[in-house]
């Protein structure tokens, strides 16, 4: 699995309108739902239960990056946006530092093991410092797409 069968292509958000983590989170679920890649019926159940999740511990995993996930069972399929932060948000990271990529990802209750097949491609790139810099010098949803296609790709310089 490879990050451009993750993300939704009409699901990034190269620069974030929120401000705090629960609106970082409802921007991106609506930016879902406007794609099509999540039933909007379900908008405010996915909210409800993300930041029932980010109250018992955080995904902002330090390095500047979060990401949301869940499981829902009328999810059609796995999917996930991005959303970028020039300011930082407060994510109550593990080091305590503000977050500046999101990731959020939704998958099907019924698909756990493509769940954490997703969940490990973005990791893998999320733990690479070159990523994560690139990501957050984005500024516009081209630079997004160019960086996940070099990422899959393995094009990325490892600094």
């Amino acid at each position: 699995m490879n990050l451009n069968q993750i993300v939704n292509k009409s699901a990034i958000k190269p620069r974030l309108n929120a401000t705090s983590r629960d609106d970082a989170i409802a921007e991106l679920i609506d930016t879902l739902v406007e794609a099509g890649a999540a039933p909007q019926e379900i908008r405010d159940e996915l909210l409800t239960k993300i930041l029932d999740r980010e109250h018992k511990a955080s995904t902002g995993f330090g390095y500047g990056v979060a990401v949301p996930h869940i499981k829902h069972p009328k999810l059609p399929a796995l999917c996930a946006a991005i959303g970028l932060s020039e300011k930082g948000i407060d994510f109550e990271a593990r080091d305590k530092a503000p977050v500046y990529t999101v990731f959020l990802l939704l998958s099907p209750a019924d698909q756990p093991e493509d769940h954490l097949q997703a969940m490990e491609t973005i990791f893998k790139n999320l733990s690479k410092e070159t990523f994560r810099r690139a990501m957050r010098q984005a500024t516009d949803t081209e630079d997004v797409n160019k960086l996940i296609d070099d990422a899959d790709h393995n094009r990325l310089a490892e600094a």
